[in-house]
């Protein structure tokens, strides 16, 4: 039986609107921000992004129009920041869309973006909420939303031995899945407490269930648009390699109390595990996760939210397209190495997914799309090439590379601090861009 895909149409065609805006993300290394070049270049926007690493996944794309070395936001917040306003206000860009947790900086300064440019974030203080995973886990408790059962501590240390297990440890700031770790025994829990650094430090509940997420975007609370999706089978990193598209009353409902909560303006993503009907939400992210999910669903939500920044009001969205199955290919390939750690393995998974075969069986590649850009080739074929090869490699091939765009508790903290305002507009040193391919 053949599989067909619906493709939703941009937001800005379907509002009959002026040409399409043009877009900046706020880096270019992540999954979510290579998702959202395709979704953004499928939708008729001039996109380009900013990033430390000149061959990040973004690079290789026919809709990525332009890429800007910058000061790594980890090592140098301010720098990141004082290189992004200053090429916001060469006037080539209408939106900025933070695409990772970089948006944390621009929701600390609102002020200081050109008027000319438009961007969705709600305070600073909301974003914080989202991001801190203790503040967020308080606010499910004050609002009545389910959540697994929770423990906060001061840090690590104060974690004694009534823990029922298992259980997952969190620290409460951290990004990229990193500072969590699970632990299933005692021995687990004492390797967690000499892995994880200090500040503060969530023990939850372990649920069974299938992992599923939520993307959505709001207007200053008002909810326009949601898409879900149910984990099928897992990747590298604890991503997912297939997914499908899933609809949930119940996680509409718990992520509009939030949204309404917080006067969320902007995208807003949440995972959870269903209990016995009931959704119980464990973590959120202040952005827009991995959109191409939702686009392949029908779902413009990328669109919608460049709708929002620009301060249009899109109606309500109906309810996303269930049952559509799409891959990540490279998670796939090196989530089967991590596993196996076998050549043949992943050789099959590489057939499986050349063909659509198996358990990709009608599913549609939304990482690297090669029927939408051929230029999504390079990363796919020197991944599977590395992991063929040596399929050790899968541990290192994820971390290559990105850890200059993520977050620290280091610069978290200078930038919840804030720094004194000017400093160097654009550093020259730190520029390359590069045209279209």
């Amino acid at each position: 039986m053949r599989f067909t895909v619906r493709i939703s149409l941009p937001w800005a065609v379907l509002n009959n609107s002026r040409k399409c805006p043009r877009v900046l993300l706020s880096e270019g290394a992540s999954t979510s921000a290579r998702e959202a070049v395709t979704a953004l270049g499928l939708g008729g926007h001039q996109v380009e992004f900013v990033d430390p690493d000149s061959l990040c996944i973004s690079r290789f794309s026919t809709f990525a129009q332009g890429q800007h070395r910058c000061p790594g936001i980890g090592e140098d917040p301010q720098g990141y920041f004082n290189f992004v306003i200053g090429l916001l206000k060469t006037g080539r860009f209408d939106v900025l869309i933070p695409i990772h947790e970089q948006g944390l900086v621009f929701a600390r300064y609102p002020e200081r973006l050109p008027p000319n440019v438009a961007v969705a974030l709600p305070s600073f203080q909301a974003y914080w909420t989202a991001l801190d995973k203790a503040r967020f886990s308080r606010l499910l408790t004050e609002i009545d939303v389910p959540q697994p059962r929770t423990r906060i501590f001061t840090d690590i240390s104060e974690v004694g031995s009534d823990v029922e297990f298992p259980v997952v440890v969190k620290l409460a700031v951290a990004t990229a899945s990193r500072g969590v770790k699970f632990a299933r025994t005692p021995e687990d829990l004492e390797a967690a407490k000499r892995e994880i650094g200090p500040g503060e430090v969530l023990v939850q509940q372990m649920l069974d269930g299938p992992l599923e997420h939520a993307q959505a975007i709001f207007d200053r609370g008002r909810f326009v648009a949601m898409h879900g999706y149910q984990q099928l089978i897992r990747g590298a990193g604890g991503g997912e390699a297939l997914k499908e598209s899933i609809y949930r009353p119940a996680v509409r409902e718990a992520v509009c109390a939030i949204a309404q909560t917080l006067e969320w303006h902007g995208a807003m993503s949440f995972d959870y595990i269903m209990e016995d009907g009931v959704p119980r939400l464990f973590d959120s992210n202040p952005r827009l996760v991995e959109p191409m999910s939702a686009h392949l669903a029908g779902t413009d939500l990328i669109g919608m939210l460049v709708a929002v920044s620009r301060g249009e009001h899109p109606p309500e969205a109906p309810p996303t397209k269930t049952g559509v199955r799409t891959r990540l290919g490279m998670q796939a390939m090196l989530g089967a190495a991590l596993r196996t750690k076998s050549r043949i393995a992943v050789a099959r998974e590489m057939a499986a997914l050349a063909f659509a075969s198996g358990d990709y069986a009608g599913s549609e590649e939304e990482l690297t799309p090669l029927k939408y850009d051929w230029q999504s080739i390079v990363p796919v074929a020197a991944t599977g090439a590395a992991v063929l090869l040596h399929p050790n490699m899968a541990d290192k091939l994820p971390k290559w590379g990105w850890g200059a765009g993520l977050l620290t508790p280091q610069s978290i903290e200078k930038i919840a601090a804030g720094w004194p305002p000017g400093g160097h507009e654009m550093n020259q040193q730190h520029r390359l861009s590069i045209g279209r391919a």
